[in-house]
């Protein structure tokens, strides 16, 4: 088989949202793919047609391409009848804040053995400056680069609750390689989505990727700072917020102000960022100081709490609306929700909590609180917490859910409602910087 032919035959080594979402975004688009995981459960679960993860328009995708997707544990196997390999496995933080590159090497090491002919190799994970080098390393043991294979770094962009969209709508495209090559397999593979391209170095395809979501995390911790210095003065963030959103060079994404950002990306890649500054003799003082405020503005939310129920939250029981990092998503990794949670249970608060996605994943790490079925299970309540902006909490009938609480008193973290139409329903109500 040719290498024209074969191009069209790919392998997504990584079944998360992105190795996920890529595949079945490929196969959408007429490849042949072929995802591979070391997790046999999980991969008997796709063969069966379970999608491990939430996200909006998956299941669909996978349904419709059942003959173009495959999976399995085979590596070997999906290398050899495959053009193209996507890497897309974990890189998650280590307690220093370095990217742990573990699975990339084991990944690596694998490939080693399993090339049996030329492979373009597709770095999709985030990983740290100085990683392709190492990757590079390690196959050159066996093979021989531009020979029998060549590596490029493709960052992606999803968000999670809008892979999918993002999948098909791409705002750019970053193919960073030194090969022409390889640049020009996965200039074809990505043709249809007819998307801005940027053919660069692999070192600034990473540097893109980490800037992204650095300047993501500083936008955050802006407006969670103006919203601090609002609430001081008595200004409302909703209109400070929609007074910058009309500038051309600020738009208003990323200009919501709440509990901070947390999640599977923006803190564990400013992390990465931050050390590999610091490798390099280098203190990012302010891409330090953007975590400290994430920090900061989590841990105000529970002295809201506090200041609310007279400083005491010992014997106090608390609702919970939202336990996922993000609206739609069943992933609770890095979620602000969750770590607010554990700070209230410290200071003695007993929980209950509803989230209409993400329970299960929920109770894996927090089993000792209490989870309801239904948000009007929220009774003998001393106070409501929202802590995620679920368009459904926006429509709940709180008339009723007042009705159940000892005191009538709701924190919105995500200024998710109105204050005048809480407070004139009987409600004492806190946002953030309203």
């Amino acid at each position: 088989m040719n290498l024209e032919l074969r191009t069209s035959n790919l392998s997504i080594i990584g079944t998360g949202y992105v190795g996920l979402t890529t595949g079945l975004g490929f196969a959408e688009l007429g490849n042949r793919v072929i995802c591979v995981d070391i997790d046999k459960n999980k991969i008997q679960g796709l063969k069966n047609g379970i999608i491990p993860i939430y996200e909006k328009g998956m299941e669909e995708l996978l349904k419709k391409n059942r003959k173009r997707i495959s999976f399995t544990t085979n590596l070997r196997k999906a290398v050899k009848e495959s053009g193209v390999i996507f890497i897309a496995v974990g890189t998650p933080a280590k307690d220093t804040g370095e990217a742990d590159l573990s699975q990339i090497i084991d990944v690596a090491q694998n490939l080693r053995d399993a090339i049996d002919s030329y492979k373009v190799i597709v770095i999709k994970s985030t990983v740290p400056v100085g990683s392709v080098e190492l990757i590079r390393d390690i196959l050159s043991k066996k093979k021989r680069e531009g020979k029998d294979f060549d590596l490029v770094v493709n960052p992606e962009f999803l968000r999670e609750g809008d892979a999918v969209y993002d999948f098909f709508h791409p705002s750019r495209i970053v193919i960073g390689t030194n090969s022409r090559r390889a640049a020009d397999i996965l200039l074809k593979l990505y043709k249809p989505l007819n998307s801005p391209t940027l053919i660069t170095s692999p070192i600034d395809a990473q540097m893109i990727k980490y800037a992204a979501n650095a300047f993501l995390a500083s936008r955050i911790s802006f407006i969670n700072e103006i919203a601090t210095i609002a609430e001081r003065v008595g200004a409302d963030i909703k209109n400070i917020v929609k007074g910058l959103s009309y500038d051309p060079r600020l738009g208003e994404g990323y200009l919501s102000p709440g509990i901070g950002f947390g999640g599977p990306c923006l803190i564990k890649d400013l992390k990465a960022l931050i050390s590999i500054a610091q490798s390099r003799d280098y203190e990012p003082r302010y891409l330090k100081s953007i975590l400290d405020k994430n920090e900061e503005q989590m841990k105000s939310i529970v002295v809201k709490v506090k200041k609310a129920l007279g400083g005491i939250l010992y014997g106090r029981t608390l609702g919970i609306l939202g336990l996922s990092f993000k609206p739609y998503t069943k992933d609770v990794r890095n979620s602000l929700a969750m770590r607010i949670v554990e700070l209230l249970k410290l200071e003695g608060a007993k929980i209950k909590a509803y989230d209409p996605i993400a329970m299960d994943e929920a109770r894996g790490l927090i089993s000792d609180i209490e989870y309801l079925k239904d948000p009007y299970d929220l009774k003998e309540i001393d106070l409501l917490l929202i802590l995620v902006g679920y368009k459904e909490f926006k429509d709940l009938d709180y008339a009723k859910i007042k009705r159940g609480m000892t005191n009538p008193i709701i924190i919105d973290g995500v200024n998710l409602l109105d204050p005048a139409q809480m407070r004139s329903s009987g409600f004492i109500y806190k946002g953030v910087g309203r």
